[in-house]
């Protein structure tokens, strides 16, 4: 499975992907916007969450800009046997391509 997705592609597929959140704490406290539906999870704490996470949808992550965090979170979750891809560039990525984000 690819490890990553192109904001614009994302923006074009249907509905029905679990988004996540996995910004560190500070980052995320920084901020007062998130995409749409999105459900925040510490990614320092990931071995606590991980397995509580839906086996039956793709889980498309994000960080700020979608670069070693954003790895290392797929890499775990897809040797978990998650089908799990993390949005280039992060939210600010998202957001340069004309992406929508709600407060948070």
């Amino acid at each position: 499975m690819e490890r990553r997705i192109k904001p614009e592609t994302l923006m074009m597929e249907p509905d029905g992907q679990y988004i996540l959140d996995v910004r560190r704490v500070a980052d995320r406290h920084a901020s007062t916007e998130q995409l749409a539906g999105a459900r925040w999870k510490d990614p320092e704490k990931l071995d606590k969450w991980a397995d509580g996470l839906p086996r039956d949808r793709e889980i498309v992550l994000y960080c700020v800009r979608g670069r070693a965090l954003s790895n290392t979170v797929v890499d775990a979750l897809q040797a978990r046997g998650y089908r799990a891809r993390f949005i280039e560039g992060g939210i600010e990525g998202w957001k340069a391509a004309g992406g929508r984000v709600v407060g948070k």
